[in-house]
């Protein structure tokens, strides 16, 4: 029985999926925090999906694929930004037409080019595959995003709740806005190898949505998002091995499922609380 449960940890590649696991888990529970406290679910998906263009490009000329892919998904958030700012439509039109743009441009140049890179590895992800370029990829990465939300989270909560206040208070509002975009645009490009586009929004959002239900304290917040999505993550990982599935879409599913429970605990919870009113 031992055997059985200890049996993924004997291949090379599931011990590779587990450690990119443990490097992508915390710097995308933190980033959701905020991404949820500024109504940004849609900045994620927008970037994650039009960055296509910019690994198409760079598989072109030649560059790293996560070069040109940090420089969509930064030219897709600014544009986005741009746009909001000096127009009518509001920002979640801006944003859906802009994303949706890009990825169709994406498609349309992969499809006319032909390459060794399979689509269904950028889109979905390769995490049985990962090389050990991407563990090193994804963990400088990992570091850097970590350790600046970790020591600007004061800051970005402030602006996130209050931008006036921020404002107010001499905190540089443009910056700290455009930094978190980057830090976006960076955590995207560490997630390529492991989720892949399409689902890499699921990490950088329901981590921070569950621990919204769960915990009242920002502080509290940003830790249960990192224990909910290392435990959704590792336990993805290690259920794909038995079921036979794709690794990151099983991800995806284990955090929906623990984003229903938070769901129904929080709604029973305040049921309870109304009765004893």
């Amino acid at each position: 029985m031992m055997d059985t449960l200890l049996q993924p940890f004997t291949f090379p590649f599931m011990r590779d999926a587990f450690l990119i696991c443990l490097m992508v888990a915390p710097p995308t529970a933190l980033l959701s925090c905020f991404l949820v406290l500024n109504g940004w679910a849609l900045m994620g998906d927008a970037v994650s999906h039009a960055v296509l263009p910019g690994i198409v490009l760079a598989y072109i000329w030649g560059l790293p694929l996560i070069f040109g892919a940090f420089v969509a998904g930064m030219l897709t958030a600014l544009a986005t930004g741009f746009l909001s700012e000096n127009s009518r439509v509001k920002s979640d039109t801006v944003m859906g037409v802009v994303f949706s743009g890009m990825f169709g441009l994406g498609i349309v140049m992969y499809v006319a080019l032909r390459t060794n890179v399979h689509l269904d590895h950028i889109l979905f992800g390769n995490m049985l595959g990962i090389q050990p370029n991407d563990l090193w990829t994804a963990g400088w990465i990992s570091l850097l995003v970590s350790a600046c939300l970790l020591l600007k989270w004061k800051d970005l909560m402030l602006q996130a709740f209050d931008p006036a206040q921020a404002k107010a208070s001499g905190l540089p509002v443009r910056l700290l806005h455009y930094g978190l975009l980057t830090i976006l645009s960076l955590t995207i490009v560490a997630t390529l190898s492991s989720t892949g586009l399409i689902l890499a929004v699921g990490l950088l959002i329901a981590p921070g949505a569950i621990a919204f239900l769960t915990v009242r304290r920002f502080g509290a917040m940003l830790v249960m998002a990192v224990a909910v999505n290392l435990a959704g993550m590792l336990g993805g990982v290690y259920a794909s091995f038995f079921l036979d599935s794709a690794p990151a879409a099983t991800i995806i599913l284990v955090l929906t499922a623990m984003f229903i429970v938070a769901f129904l605990r929080r709604l029973s919870v305040n049921r309870h609380r109304s009765l004893r009113v």
